[in-house]
């Protein structure tokens, strides 16, 4: 049997699992919600949740994922297989593979916006536009049908190419590079920023609590959408990262420190975001890619160094879309390798070759394709993942695994929490997803 390939060390694999989390949700809709939903009274349910998941679903799929050495479909296969039903487990392990590649094609899409204008913050057209409403054309040009077809190519194939190199010296080490140059910039950014007249205005906004938004169930839902997308629990890239991983590591622990970088790094695209709209007066209520490639791009022009701050900002932005856009296609490359027996680069190409013709194809409409995968296929797969591992596998398995590699057990609270509340807010982020038109 061909030896599986692993992660070279601990943090490899952390910071490549940071990199799946830290993506566009961070940068252009937490520092939103933060803004609408009362500042402190919004960071409250949103840390709750990110402790709540962080410590049940994303330890749990990383444990899955490293106790059947296999991605989505050999591993639901292998948790069915325990009640004689392996080819229904199989089945529907490919929901969630499908659904990683259908999100990473979308992501395609984004990264393309991104990586045009970042060479533009070098070349100046990305600052070129006059005013709100030129920024507004000139993105609404980008992201019509066909409108980025070249620098969408180019960011896939960069991330193809990473893909290529395997998991130790690809994924892992653009991780090792991509995740602490992200940080490293948005810190610039935020102290910067903070350099700013105007800025306290911004923090005061950030950390204010109202009781009265804190008791909005309006507040607790977006946070728990926020929580749950942010830390990438699908039963796809986390489940697939946690198979490379070595019988030693120590997955809670692992998990711990993903789920504080991943909150680190909305917190500071927020302490960038807020702060630079008090600055200028400006008010964020307008998340999504209207903020990113419209609304910051204006507020750029008019601060001063602000063809430096688009450069810094959007290379720090591709980073953090690059590497949650290499998790996102390593589910349905490996899946390919297992089922199919392709070698690496030959998945990767067949891969690949899909990404690019759905891609294009689909750039006219991949807000509403987004939407789709997050509301209804996203939380299916984190709910079938926590399903089979959680309530299938049965409570012997689910403790060995978790605690191998531990000095300490792991709480004996643990499966109860998970089987209890975690499988149950999957479901319920999926009914509120599907009532609401989306909360991630």
């Amino acid at each position: 049997m061909k030896k599986r390939e692993s992660f070279n060390n601990k943090w490899g694999f952390v910071l490549a699992c940071i990199g799946s989390a830290v993506g566009m949700g961070n940068i252009w809709m937490f520092p939103t919600r933060v803004s609408l939903y009362g500042g402190g009274s919004y960071l409250i349910p949103y840390f709750i949740f990110v402790i709540l998941i962080g410590f049940t679903g994303v330890i749990g799929e990383m444990s899955f994922g490293r106790a059947t050495k296999s991605g989505p479909v050999d591993a639901f296969g292998y948790a069915c297989g325990t009640k004689g039903k392996r080819k229904l487990g199989e089945i529907l392990g490919f929901i969630p593979v499908l659904g990683a590649l259908a999100m990473a094609i979308g992501y395609t899409v984004v990264m393309g916006w991104i990586l045009k204008y970042m060479i533009g913050a070098f070349t100046g057209s990305t600052l070129a536009p006059e005013n709100v409403e030129s920024f507004g054309a000139a993105f609404g040009s980008t992201a019509s049908a066909f409108g980025n077809n070249l620098w969408q190519i180019i960011a896939l194939a960069v991330g193809i190419i990473i893909l290529m190199f395997g998991i130790g010296n690809g994924i892992e080490k653009a991780n090792k590079i991509l995740m602490p140059l992200f940080f490293i910039l948005f810190i610039i950014l935020a102290i910067y920023t903070a350099c700013q007249p105007g800025a306290a205005e911004g923090y005061k906004y950030i950390f204010r609590i109202e009781p009265k938004v804190l008791a909005d169930p309006k507040t607790w839902i977006y946070a728990l959408g926020q929580a749950f997308f942010s830390l990438s629990v699908a039963g796809n890239g986390t489940l697939i990262y946690g198979s490379y991983l070595p019988d030693e590591e120590n997955i809670p622990e692992a998990a711990g420190q993903v789920a504080l970088f991943d909150t680190i790094a909305a917190l500071l695209a927020a302490l960038v975001i807020i702060p630079v709209m008090a600055t200028t007066g400006a008010q964020l209520d307008q998340g999504g890619p209207g903020l990113m490639f419209i609304y910051l791009p204006a507020l750029f022009k008019s601060m001063p160094g602000g063809h430096i701050i688009a450069m810094i900002f959007f290379v720090a932005v591709f980073f953090a879309g690059l590497s949650s856009l290499i998790n996102l296609y390593e589910a349905p490359i490996a899946t390919i390798q297992e089922k199919l027996g392709l070698n690496r680069k030959l998945s990767c190409g067949v891969i690949a070759g899909i990404g690019v013709i759905v891609s294009i194809c689909i750039q006219g409409i991949v807000s509403g394709w987004m939407d789709v995968l997050s509301i209804y296929i996203c939380p299916l797969g984190a709910g079938l993942a926590g399903i089979m591992f959680f309530w299938v596998c049965g409570k012997k398995y689910v403790e060995e695994q978790v605690n191998l590699g531990r000095e300490k057990k792991f709480t004996d609270k643990f499966l109860p929490i998970c089987k209890y509340v975690y499988c149950p807010i999957c479901i319920l982020v999926l009914i509120l997803g599907i009532a609401l038109g989306g909360i991630g």
